[in-house]
């Protein structure tokens, strides 16, 4: 019985050591692969190049279209060594037996794992009890994240994208061919998304994509029904005319772009900010009104009651407070974000000039998303809307009102 009580009462003190260094922004795990501790800190972690080069080929591999189970079969046919292996490597001691057998869930850990963009990220587990040596994960909401405590591996972009990629997994189809699209094609009607169709049968040219809620007609939505191939012609053609513009007046580009942001949109932003720093003093003048309150009823100033019901007004008031400039700060830093992405789209533009055809990594890196409207009949032929959702910028619409709408086949 002693024995478990000195155990638990440890355990009870090293946590409290843990929560403490945990919350002021210190490491609480090993670095992870691609870092190493520093040698002349060893609260530092640093970049181990030869590690970090096999990290940053891994998300670029998911940017080109390639899964977790794809990436591993990858590495292991180019005889990439494991972590394991590698660090049993630079340690001297005998290798695994198989060196090279990466596995898709060690592929995973690393594409989700956040540390690589240079932040460090807190309490992602936790064990009910000493006794248990189990790791039960905590929510997004439960842990704490501390931004640019080291060197970075993957840019917030490129971690962003591998996220919203892994969350719109594409499926292997039975003819072995994968949609270019998959994943990111929505019904302009439903919102829901439109699958990739295709058969060993089929010889390319045929395969396409259709609303999730068609079901054959039988659905609660209509079919959308878009050829892949035309697909392909209307993405390239945005891409090509979007680069075109950009080159050809990078100035007027910048300007068309900010200007399709509504001058209502800015004066919002603006009356926010001002609403954001008056609601701030307002908390603090609450803070010293409460304050002065508080004497007032010890001193007998005022009375228990009046203290009561004072403070319960100012509390709501404050928490009311609170709660809109967390809701208005949000809205203005998002909008502050969408400015200064224009950097990150150039940088885009500028890696891919010149492209000839499209390829996963140059679609997942340029949409955000394909917005399929349903089709139409004009003039006895069938037109087609489709808008298209860049990264970082968003529908460019004043690129797209100066286009026909497209025909599909």
């Amino acid at each position: 019985m002693f024995n478990d009580f000195y155990a638990k009462d440890t355990s009870k003190k090293v946590r409290a050591i843990k929560r403490a260094q945990g919350q002021a922004g210190e490491h609480l795990t090993k670095p992870p692969y691609g870092y190493i501790v520093s040698p002349t800190d060893k609260r530092q972690w640093i970049v181990d190049e030869e590690a970090a080069a096999v990290v940053k080929r891994i998300f670029d591999l998911c940017i080109g279209g390639k899964g977790p189970m794809q990436i591993a079969k990858i590495l292991k046919e180019d005889k990439v060594p494991t972590a394991k292996a590698y660090y049993a490597e630079k340690k001297g001691k005998a290798l695994p037996e198989n060196p090279y057998n990466w596995k898709d869930s060690t592929i995973v850990g690393i594409l989700e794992r956040m540390d690589y963009c240079g932040h460090t990220v807190n309490f992602k587990s936790y064990s009910k009890s000493h006794k248990l040596k189990k790791r039960i994960p905590t929510t997004k909401e439960q842990q704490a994240i501390f931004f640019n405590t080291h060197e970075a591996i993957v840019e917030d972009a490129v971690f962003e994208r591998v996220q919203e990629l892994r969350a719109n997994k594409r499926r292997p189809t039975k003819a072995e061919r994968q949609g270019l699209f998959s994943g990111l094609v929505y019904c302009a009607d439903c919102g829901s998304k439109l699958h990739f169709a295709t058969c060993r049968s089929f010889n390319g040219s045929q395969d396409h994509y259709r609303c999730a809620k068609y079901k054959s007609n039988t659905g609660s939505c209509t079919a959308h029904f878009i050829r892949e191939e035309v697909l392909k012609q209307i993405v390239w053609s945005r891409i090509f005319d979007v680069t075109a513009l950009f080159f050809d007046d990078i100035m007027a580009f910048h300007e068309m772009m900010y200007a399709q942001r509504s001058a209502e949109t800015e004066k919002e932003m603006k009356r926010r900010k001002r609403e954001v720093g008056q609601a701030k003093k307002r908390i603090v003048e609450l803070d010293r009104t409460f304050k002065r309150i508080y004497e007032d009823d010890i001193s007998g100033a005022i009375s228990h009651d009046r203290f009561l019901k004072l403070s319960a007004e100012y509390e709501a008031e404050q928490r009311e407070l609170e709660e809109k400039v967390k809701a208005d700060q949000q809205e203005v830093d998002t909008y502050e974000q969408n400015k200064s992405d224009f950097d990150s789209f150039a940088a885009i533009i500028r890696k891919y000039v010149g492209i000839k055809e499209l390829t996963p990594a140059i679609v997942n890196e340029f949409i955000k998303k394909i917005i399929v409207h349903a089709p139409e009949k004009v003039d006895g032929k069938r037109v087609q809307k489709v808008d298209i959702v860049f990264n970082f910028v968003g529908e460019l619409n004043f690129l797209s009102a100066s286009q026909p709408k497209q025909q599909g086949a």
